[in-house]
């Protein structure tokens, strides 16, 4: 993982770029699922075989960069298979830990 410090050369900071692709990564964003934090978050309910249901989205600003990076580098369960470059994948890391104020770094 890369230091979050800014690059001369760039026009915003890689948080602010992790922002970006957090919010709309493509037309899809992680928002959508995990929400504004990162925090767990109940995606769906729904009723199978007269049983109640829960689609569970685990809580992702807690990860270590590496769990984070396999995470968004296969295809498991509900959450699509993103072809991320490591610069997007880094910079999604740097925001929604940055949401995290108890994150240990």
């Amino acid at each position: 993982m890369q230091d979050s410090s800014q690059d001369i050369e760039s026009f915003i900071t890689p948080q602010e770029y992790g922002a970006n692709l957090y919010e709309n990564p493509r037309g899809i964003g992680c928002i959508k699922c995990h929400g504004k934090d990162g925090e767990e978050t109940l995606l769906a309910s729904y009723v199978h075989k007269g049983k109640q249901r829960h689609i569970i989205v685990p809580r992702i600003n807690n990860l270590a960069f590496d769990a984070f990076k396999i995470a968004l580098s296969k295809d498991s369960g509900v959450m699509p298979k993103y072809n991320l470059t490591d610069e997007e994948i880094n910079a999604i890391y740097l925001y929604i830990t940055s949401r995290n104020k108890t994150f240990a770094k």
